[in-house]
């Protein structure tokens, strides 16, 4: 992967904060991490990055190569001699590969489950990790996946755990898919749901799990509005406290 290209974000946001926090939110699929971290980075004028449609990028090259995710030399490979960007305009993040516009082609199970496959070799995980960090470097950052509180940045300023039960996260994905015209059926969407979370917490690196300082928020009975409240009322107090340390 030669390059990892982030624009700027358009809008000013309607809030900012003097210190420029990195903001962490993590959580199994379909459980509101990008329609949450989108409207926080939105509220605090902060960059808002989706790490799974990195992941979900390469999935969708390495099937388009029909690479053999066994082969870590042609995984290596691929990752090195791909171009990676993220565009964040008015209809919200879009992917770019290869100068390749792919954001509606990676919103499919077939490349979910890929993303599920590849998310736990090493070799795709660290070549993404060092483009991730060096994002934060500056701060002012909303950053969503699976590790983010844990391994990306593991001293982010405040951290996120965002869950809810299985069964509506099925069907949150399920609404998804049927509202962009992706034939699925519920009962297989749920099945994917729940194969990926076990990928995700069983594999060996990175796995998905609640950082110790994360606050978790489990979303099943909540809406947006609701667990977007409890985000600013979170990062508000994070800021009291920076600000009394720095005046004392």
């Amino acid at each position: 992967m030669e390059r990892f290209i982030m624009r700027e974000p358009l809008g000013k946001g309607e809030k900012r904060l003097e210190k420029r926090f990195i903001i962490a939110i993590d959580g199994p699929s379909a459980s509101g991490k990008s329609t949450t971290g989108k409207l926080l980075a939105k509220r605090m004028g902060y960059l808002y990055i989706d790490t799974g449609a990195m992941y979900r990028g390469l999935a969708w090259k390495f099937l388009q190569l029909n690479i053999n995710i066994d082969d870590s030399s042609a995984l290596q490979k691929a990752c090195l001699e791909t171009n990676l960007e993220l565009e964040e305009d008015e209809r919200g993040i879009r992917v770019f590969l290869d100068q390749k516009d792919i954001t509606d082609e990676i919103r499919t199970p077939e490349v979910g489950m890929m993303t599920s496959k590849i998310s736990s070799l090493t070799t795709v995980r660290q070549r993404l990790l060092d483009f991730q960090r060096k994002m934060g470097e500056k701060g002012g950052l909303v950053m969503e996946g699976r590790d983010i509180g844990t391994v990306v940045f593991p001293k982010a300023d405040v951290k996120f755990f965002l869950d809810a039960m299985p069964s509506v996260r099925g069907k949150r994905r399920y609404l998804e898919f049927q509202e962009k015209g992706v034939p699925v059926d519920f009962a297989d969407t749920l099945n994917q749901v729940e194969e990926r979370d076990r990928l995700d917490r069983e594999r060996k690196y990175s796995p998905l799990k609640c950082a110790k300082d994360a606050v978790r928020i489990d979303s099943t009975q909540m809406t947006i509005d609701q667990v977007l409240d409890l985000m600013m009322e979170e990062v508000g107090r994070k800021s009291k406290v920076r600000n009394r340390s720095v005046s004392q």
